[in-house]
């Protein structure tokens, strides 16, 4: 009996392997895997965003719109629970991108408003945070492709023949990526209208008001 049942399981271990299923349970760990890396590089690019508002703040506060915006979006973005189980739930998936999606806009606002405040440019802290935010947004995009990479490999094993019907015995399902639509939505300039918001320039050294000429007074009338 000892022999048969280890015979068995020989097969089934070489039935198993022959038929896709470790290499499904690879690739499933490649897209976990990838998937944690791009949560590590957002995380990190939140963790960023209150010393760089309160930065900006210090120079241009009168441009409240463009700072709450990017503190409302980073908690939108931050309240999206980020499980394991977003990675096969489309809704989901498409939520949390969507989130992010504004986040990335509204700190380009809020960089495209620091280029009219030249003091704000040239603080120390302010280009510190600049350049690790710019060194953030570098390794979401690597992240992100290599997320693409591990879910397409991942779903074309999930449909292609035989491998498709061991996915359907064992539940693999095909597992949601970043949409076209958002990498030009990220990849668009933001508007920022300054409008009224600017302060007032300061009057030039020197310049004094002309004081307005007095009115000559009336002639009396002839008789």
């Amino acid at each position: 009996m000892r022999a048969w049942s280890l015979a068995f399981v020989a097969v089934a271990v070489v039935g198993l392997s022959g038929c896709g299923y470790n290499r499904l349970q690879q690739q499933d760990e490649n897209v976990k895997a990838a998937w944690s890396e791009v949560v590590n590089q957002y995380q990190r690019r939140a963790d960023l965003i209150p010393n760089l508002v309160n930065t900006v703040k210090g120079y241009a506060a009168q441009e409240q719109q463009v700072l709450i915006g990017v503190t409302e979006a980073r908690a939108r973005a931050s309240s999206i629970q980020v499980t394991p189980e977003v990675l096969n739930n489309p809704e989901q998936f498409a939520k949390f991108q969507a989130a992010q999606g504004q986040l990335t806009q509204a700190l380009k606002s809020l960089m495209v408003v620091a280029e009219a405040y030249p003091q704000l440019k040239s603080d120390a802290n302010f280009r510190d945070l600049q350049a690790q935010l710019e060194g953030t947004e570098n390794r979401i995009t690597v992240a992100r492709n290599r997320y693409i990479d591990a879910v397409r490999g991942y779903n074309t094993t999930v449909r292609s023949f035989p491998t498709n019907l061991t996915a359907k015995i064992f539940d693999f399902q095909v597992k949601p990526n970043f949409t076209v639509a958002n990498e030009q939505a990220i990849a668009a300039a933001p508007a920022v209208d300054f409008g009224n918001t600017r302060p007032a320039p300061a009057p030039q050294s020197g310049a004094s008001a002309q004081p307005a000429a007095p009115t000559p007074p009336a002639q009396p009338a002839s008789k």
